[in-house]
């Protein structure tokens, strides 16, 4: 169960890291690369968020449920 532990907690680390880079990107706060069609899109502030929720619910699962 460690095992699955550390791949739950992984994951929702990297959906983390992954929304909040979209989220950024969204808002132009990281615009790179400079020709992303993401910059400036306020559709993915929302889907960066929903994102980075789900990875906090998967990291809190993580610690939580699997023993």
């Amino acid at each position: 169960m460690v095992v699955a532990r550390m791949a739950v907690s992984a994951l929702g680390l990297l959906a983390i890291l992954v929304g909040l880079l979209w989220i950024g990107q969204g808002t132009g706060l990281f615009p790179y690369p400079a020709s992303s069609f993401m910059i400036n899109q306020s559709p993915w502030i929302l889907r960066g968020a929903v994102v980075a929720i789900a990875g906090l619910a998967m990291l809190w699962a993580g610690r939580r449920f699997i023993r």
